[in-house]
């Protein structure tokens, strides 16, 4: 029996009207993407066609989903809106605080004894507000929602930029900042810009070593890491309808790493199955009697051309497996070219670790064909030359596996399993030898390999890979070692090559687990007390942010103007500092500590405009703050590029921070900016980015007349007492303009409770 099936029986309701006014309104036959967003109308049923990266639109999502490290934050702030329970179905998910370390059940224990009051408060938050509470070891929240809530046709909000992962069960689901899930959970609207569409067209089918993993890689490349922005992708073709469930899973997954705002799958009997395998048969029966509402109609995969704003075929009968990186996830190069670029690029060629799992590769059928390598290692005379580690995706997968022998393959073959948590993929990795800073390779299934990311060395070259590919490599010891066409030396001297995997789509005997980890919350938290001390260095509760003061902004200094790539990993670092996240001042001293400093190519080390001396950042906008000098922060394309952590929006506000001037911004962090009543600004002229000079005084003017679509203009004052000035761009609304000048979002909801 699914969670909160009378909720999905209500969205399959009303779907078949609200598609069919939608298509009468647009005049046209619909993407499965339209039909679900047109379906979630805040307003109901839709009483206006929406524009396409133009038009803001108002929803309604289903539920929301929070992992334990931005949980902290979103409920902080839900507990300033007043509200005695959650509006819509929501749940929490411990599973970034586990850090990987010596093997599953020693790290699982440190976790519990070390985080105990950040557990004890998410427990009792959600006991009080009506919220599902998924344990530590119960596994990572993105493949825990696909096991128990994911449904077809439905709209999800998640504190994780990886939500996504969801519409490998057809739903459009989307990462957001505490805010958003802030709002949404308190039974207000949730806001979008009308998405853009790409369509993916697959042909062919996947065959021998090359895996779904494959196919977001190569999508990347194409895209690049913010060729997506401000689009959904939708996948279709006989390509799409020939793989697992699980494989679209782990392909919407990684969407997050082009910035799409999602990507999604049309329902199909791949997704019947795996809803019937996770105890959902219910689920299933309801999708089918709908199912011509859960994929597109058929003129648009008939042609996509017309009905899509970008269409990419990708051909699986002829794709190559694929390596992305070192430093970025979009840097895609096919396993064929791999001894070519490495050695023009000089990249270290021996792999000393390779990781597989994480949320987007951890599914039994992952797990299964890198299984079937492992057991190939002892076949034939190998000896794995690299370490090699597993982490499982949730205890309903690491249990079956388990049970049917994968996890002693792997122990034959000298691997470590890991806690069912994120681990390495998040920084979560206390990997022996790492502080030396020494240059190596390892090869993972994760999604982003950014510099210090997985060890925290910013010299170990990472490069993400499908788990079979992972697996191959491991053993292989070496970065351009060709699976599909060299060979191997083997104990004895001969040359053996490594057979292609195998591995079933679903266990043949069920999934099972003796405890999944859900807690249930109080059927009444009306009198459940959340405590949170004075003195704690993990919580803090949270002041608002303070109002607009209604003039232009004047005699602002530069704090820091970032060079190159600045993603949420820069702006507010993970690994060590996540144990801060439900503590505001504390992890504000983590503050733009990764960004580069254009003037001297440093990191964490500005310039500060009153005593002309250098140092951190976050020190030197501290001493901004305690002097009331306001600051702007300027950076580069796709800024805040990466995960959804609303921190890198917060630490800033909370600093003193005024605004954010960039190239171009990365879709959620732009989100997070408003909701916390900052200025997030773009150059009108990227050039302009030049003109701005390390002891400038900075002043932005015509906010007194701010208003959509209007350009306000910055003041340059340079030293030398000249001046210049130029216009710079914003994207917000009416509504979101009122955030500003409120103070945040938070302060308008808290204002409207009687």
């Amino acid at each position: 029996m699914a969670f909160d099936i009378e909720m999905i029986k209500a969205v399959y309701d009303r779907m078949p009207a609200r598609i069919a006014a939608a298509r009468a309104l647009t005049g046209k036959p619909l993407t499965l993407t339209e039909k679900i967003l047109y379906s979630h109308l805040w307003e109901g049923t839709a009483s206006s066609a929406y524009a396409r990266g133009a038009s803001y639109v108002d929803f309604a999502p289903d539920r929301v989903a929070m992992q334990d490290a931005t949980a902290q934050m979103a409920l902080l702030q839900f507990m300033q809106a007043g509200r005695p329970q959650v509006a819509v179905p929501s749940t929490v998910h411990c599973d970034h605080l586990i850090e990987a370390k010596v093997a599953s059940t020693t790290d699982l224990q440190v976790a519990v004894d070390k985080n105990k009051e950040v557990y004890d408060f998410l427990s009792s938050v959600s006991d009080k507000y009506g919220i599902g509470f998924w344990k530590p070891g119960a596994g990572i929240i993105h493949q825990v929602v696909l096991e128990n809530y994911a449904f077809p046709g439905g709209m999800m909000i998640g504190t994780d930029s990886h939500t996504v992962n969801a519409g490998g069960l057809g739903m459009i689901a989307i990462g957001v900042g505490g805010a958003d899930a802030c709002d949404v959970m308190a039974g207000l609207a949730w806001e979008l810009k009308f998405p853009k569409l790409i369509g993916v067209k697959l042909t062919g089918k996947l065959n021998g070593w090359t895996s779904p993993k494959d196919v977001i890689l190569k999508v990347a490349g194409i895209l690049t890491v913010k060729g997506g922005t401000g689009a959904v992708v939708e996948y279709f073709g006989e390509g799409a309808t020939s793989m697992s469930c699980t494989g679209k899973g782990t392909i919407c997954n990684m969407g997050a790493e082009i910035g799409a705002t999602t990507s999604t799958f049309g329902y199909d009997d791949s997704m019947a199955r795996y809803l019937e395998s996770t105890g959902r048969a219910d689920v299933a029966a309801l999708a089918n009697g709908v199912r011509e509402h859960l994929t597109a109609d058929p003129e648009v995969y008939a042609n996509p051309e017309k009905y899509f704003d970008q269409v990419i075929e990708i051909d699986l009968d002829t794709l190559e497996p694929h390596l992305n990186g070192p430093f970025t996830p979009d840097l895609a190069t096919p396993i064929s070219k791999m001894k070519e670029l490495a050695e023009k690029n000089g990249w270290p060629t021996k792999v000393e670790v390779g990781l597989i799992g994480s949320c987007t590769n951890s599914s039994y059928e992952d797990i299964a064909r890198a299984a079937s390598l492992a057991k190939q290692v002892a076949a034939k005379g190998l000896k794995t030359k690299a370490q090699f580690t597993i982490t499982p995706g949730s205890e309903l997968v690491r249990y079956t596996i388990e049970r049917d022998g994968f996890i002693a393959t792997f122990d034959s073959i000298g691997a470590t399993v890991f806690s069912n948590a994120c681990g390495p993929c998040i920084g979560q990795w206390a990997r022996p030898g790492a502080e030396k800073g020494e240059k190596n390779t390892i090869v993972h299934s994760f999604n982003r390999n950014f510099a210090k990311r997985a060890d925290g060395n910013p010299n170990t070259f990472a490069f993400v890979a499908s788990p079979e590919m992972v697996t191959a490599l491991a053993i292989a010891g070496d970065l351009t070692f060709n699976p599909l066409t060299d060979t191997l030396t083997n104990e004895k001297g001969e040359q053996v090559k490594l057979d292609a995997p195998t591995g079933d789509e679903l266990p043949k005997l069920g999934f099972a687990a003796e405890d999944a980890g859900y807690q249930a919350p109080a059927a009444d938290g009306s009198g459940v007390q959340v405590k949170v001390s004075p003195t704690s260095d993990r919580l803090q509760l949270l002041d608002p942010f303070a109002a607009w003061e209604g003039s232009d902004l004047r005699g602002l200094k530069l704090l820091i103007k970032a060079k190159g790539k600045c993603t949420t990993d820069h702006i507010s670092m993970a690994g060590p500092w996540l144990k801060y996240r439900g503590h505001l001042d504390n992890i504000s001293n983590n503050m733009l500590i990764g960004a580069v400093n254009f003037y001297n190519e440093k990191t964490d080390n500005v310039k500060n405009a009153l005593t002309g001396e250098y140092g951190p950042v976050p020190a030197t906008q501290r001493a901004y703050k305690a002097a009331g000098i306001g600051t702007i922060v300027v950076g580069d394309t796709n800024y805040g590029e990466g995960s959804s952590r609303e921190h890198a929006a917060m630490e800033p506000r909370h600093l003193g921070v005024r605004a954010v001037l960039v190239k171009s911004f990365a879709r959620i962090h732009e989100t997070n900016l408003k909701k916390q009543g900052m200025l997030a600004l773009t150059f009108a002229n990227e050039a302009d980015y030049d003109k701005i000079q390390e002891d400038d005084s900075i002043n932005i003017v015509g906010l007194g007349s701010f208003a959509p679509e209007k350009s306000l203009t910055i003041e340059l004052v340079h030293a030398d007492g000249s001046t210049e000035s130029f216009a710079v761009n914003h994207t917000y609304n009416e509504q979101q303009i009122e955030w500003f000048k409120a103070g945040g979002a938070l302060n308008i909801i808290r204002a409207s409770v009687k």
